[in-house]
């Protein structure tokens, strides 16, 4: 069987946000539209539907690495800082924004909380395996058998 592993990241995390928005649960919560999503960024996100985006993205990154931790995804969302003539250096992107998005998750039922961090649950393993083996099936050189 398919699973999230074996197709194109891009590919997984459009067709996780069209379920996400389906299901209603995940939606930025009134201060998303004035945040920044790491320290790092000089101005917050421009598109509308960024948090569902960010929502799939992490639904993806817990359903590969998980169990994983807030930190740990706060250094994958990090990005460089540039700091004008001092040197770049790496920072941490938002722990709210990634927090509550794994709490909106969470009541949905997609991941839960382990003793090592988060990982997804039964429902949200097979919704993406389910939506990975529909993107495979709609690329041939995916195709298994």
């Amino acid at each position: 069987m398919t699973t999230a592993h074996d197709v194109p990241a891009e590919d997984l995390i459009d067709a996780i946000e069209d379920e996400l928005e389906d299901l209603d649960a995940v939606e930025a919560p009134d201060w998303a539209d004035y945040s920044k999503t790491g320290r790092s960024r000089e101005l917050p996100p421009q598109e509308d539907d960024w948090w569902t985006t960010r929502a799939a993205s992490l639904l993806r990154k817990v359903y590969l690495e998980g169990p994983i931790g807030v930190g740990a995804l706060k250094r994958h969302y990090g990005g460089k800082h540039r700091k004008g003539v001092e040197k770049s250096h790496h920072e941490n992107g938002s722990g709210s924004v990634i927090r509550t998005a794994l709490q909106q998750l969470e009541e949905e039922g997609l991941v839960e909380i382990k003793n090592d961090g988060r990982e997804t649950s039964a429902e949200g393993q097979q919704l993406l395996d389910g939506l990975a083996d529909e993107i495979a099936g709609e690329i041939p050189e995916l195709e298994r058998y």
